[in-house]
């Protein structure tokens, strides 16, 4: 329900109330909602109490989330076309599986040794401002239960053999320098099971895309003609980790992302081959002297590689879809305290009498669980703390990102669960990890100079973009995303006052544009002077059935324009 509310009021541009009292107009259904604010943020992480319809009896149930988003999506309906119903059907799903792992959690609330699969399992909420995080459409109830990270899911992969005619692949990976196959490292990673034939690659498949994909007439073409050979399941479990489709082993070399035609957020989780390209060529592009030099200006930060794939074209040539692997370096050892910035800063699970007494429900995370440990270990308090975690994050997190935009014209999608912190023993950030072979921005303006690094670079990538749309998008991930959200988590869940945190980020920012070496990126200045920024709208998305992975860059999502906090 929160987050339905948060969309809404961040994409409507609705205004604080002055009463405690959210008004939410419903000119379509002749009516409004009215929510009691419980917190307002800032940055948009406000918490809200019950939401009724006015003029309801006292007596009447409040509105549940399926009800809110039917009312939203009327709204909306002169924009939304048909995707009003399909919001609403993921909406109830999302709300269902939420429970589901609520509960489970509850029943289960220990952890297992490896602190980066359980940092991945953790995420049990999603996006604050998403309306349907959890939306698992197609997947049964069944199916669930091992596919879940929130349900610590695992399966043995499904496995392929390809013919080397059919076979598409590429490698930078390298052991003692020297490259090493993709399909060396997938028969590696599938360990003792069927035969291969000879000359044969193993290609290893989430077994629900397998399902599916057989079902498609080219994938059934290959097999019937035996270019594909069904070798089934087999092998270790392995674990999905926050993104569902990214599957991790405890000590094994790689992850892998594998395809997954599920709606999951705003796409369906197929990887593209451009993006197969882009690992690779960001791999070899760092490899040629740019990493040395980010490393030495900041060696607590890096990139977690995608630097190899294997994947099926048809006897055309055509990539078939769906039938593919990245192949990532798994650069974590199962004693590392490495988690994704979206589940440090999660709510947990809510304590029963949480919000009894009207006010905002104060719930755990593991970002409040350890400022608390902090305040109490050095006897300071818990907002100094707080003020001192975030500002170490800047230095270890944010200021590596912005370098390698100045430096290199290479924006990062650093989004709160595609951005890694790594923690000291006591709790500090000490370093930070970059993931995802989709989130690279090239900017157009500095083609020849990344041309000159790695020749050719970006043409089946597909990865330069106007500088323009580079700026949008750099803002709402790094700013929007990462930072704010983690001052609104801060806030929200009353472990610091955001007014300080913001004006905090401001002098980091007036250093970054301005001090005495002043970075070449353009976003601390844009986001030290300009009133508004541009923030996706992941409802109005929704409700326009738009896929981000399909299309031009620029037109891949709603976008709005809001507030600037650092200006508020």
């Amino acid at each position: 329900m929160e987050n339905l509310l948060r969309c809404w009021t961040r994409e409507a541009g609705l205004p604080a109330p002055a009463d405690g009292l959210l008004r939410v107009p419903l000119p379509a259904s002749g009516t409004a909602l009215v929510v009691p604010v419980l917190y307002w943020s800032p940055t948009g992480r406000h918490r809200f109490g019950p939401a009724r319809l006015a003029g309801a009896p006292v007596s009447a149930p409040p509105a549940d989330a399926v009800t809110v988003a039917a009312l939203l999506a009327r709204e909306a309906a002169g924009d939304a076309g048909a995707h009003g119903t399909e919001l609403v059907a993921r909406v109830a799903d999302s709300a269902r599986r939420t429970a589901l792992f609520l509960r489970d959690r509850r029943d289960r609330p220990g952890d297992g040794p490896d602190l980066f699969l359980a940092a991945e399992q953790a995420l049990l909420l999603g996006h604050p401002f998403h309306p349907a995080p959890k939306s698992r459409e197609g997947l049964t109830d069944t199916e669930v239960l091992p596919y879940s990270p929130e349900l610590r899911g695992s399966f043995p992969l499904h496995w392929l053999a390809v013919a080397p005619s059919v076979l598409a692949t590429d490698s930078a990976w390298t052991e003692r320098g020297r490259p090493v196959a993709a399909s060396r490292l997938t028969a590696r990673l599938a360990g003792t099971g069927p035969a291969l034939p000879d000359g044969h690659a193993a290609l290893p498949l989430h077994p629900w895309q397998f399902r599916e994909a057989r079902r498609r007439p080219e994938t059934r073409d290959l097999l019937d003609a035996g270019l594909l050979r069904d070798l089934g399941p087999h092998g270790d479990p392995w674990y999905p980790t926050s993104s569902l489709r990214t599957v991790y082993r405890s000590g094994a070399p790689a992850m892998l992302k594998l395809s997954l035609a599920l709606h999951i957020t705003n796409s369906r989780r197929e990887n593209l081959r451009k993006e197969l390209h882009r690992g690779v060529e960001v791999h070899r592009l760092l490899r040629v002297g740019l990493s040395r030099r980010w490393r030495a200006a900041h060696p607590d930060f890096d990139i977690v590689r995608d630097p190899a794939w294997i994947a099926v074209d048809g006897p055309d040539g055509t990539p078939v879809r769906g039938l593919d692997a990245v192949i990532r370096h798994n650069p974590f050892r199962p004693s590392d305290d490495v988690s994704c910035v979206a589940a440090l800063a999660s709510p947990g699970l809510p304590r029963p009498a949480d919000g009894a007494d009207g006010s905002a429900p104060v719930v755990s995370s593991r970002l409040g669980e350890t400022v608390t440990r902090l305040a109490r270990r050095t006897g300071r308090p818990r907002g100094a703390v707080a003020a001192e975690w975030f500002l170490r994050y800047l230095e270890h997190v944010v200021r590596p990102v912005l370098w390698l935009d100045a430096e290199a014209g290479i924006a990062l999608e650093a989004h709160q669960q595609n951005t890694l912190l790594l923690l000291d023993a006591d709790g500090w950030p000490a370093g930070g990890r970059y993931r995802d072979n989709q989130g690279y921005y090239f900017r157009e303006s500095r083609r020849a100079e990344l041309d000159a690094r790695l020749p050719g670079v970006g043409v089946r990538s597909d990865t330069f973009v106007p500088d323009e749309v580079t700026d949008e998008r750099f803002a709402y991930y790094l700013a929007v995303n990462n930072v704010f959200g983690l001052i609104g988590a801060f806030g929200s869940q009353h472990l610091a006052d955001e007014r300080l945190l913001l004006a905090a980020f401001r002098r980091f920012l007036g250093r970054l544009a301005s001090g005495p070496a002043p970075l070449r990126s353009p976003l601390p200045a844009r986001l030290l002077d300009s009133p508004v920024l541009r923030c996706k709208a992941n409802l109005l998305t929704r409700l326009h059935g738009l896929d981000e992975l399909v299309g031009p860059v620029d037109t891949q999502s709603v976008y709005v324009t809001i507030a600037n906090p650092l200006h508020s």
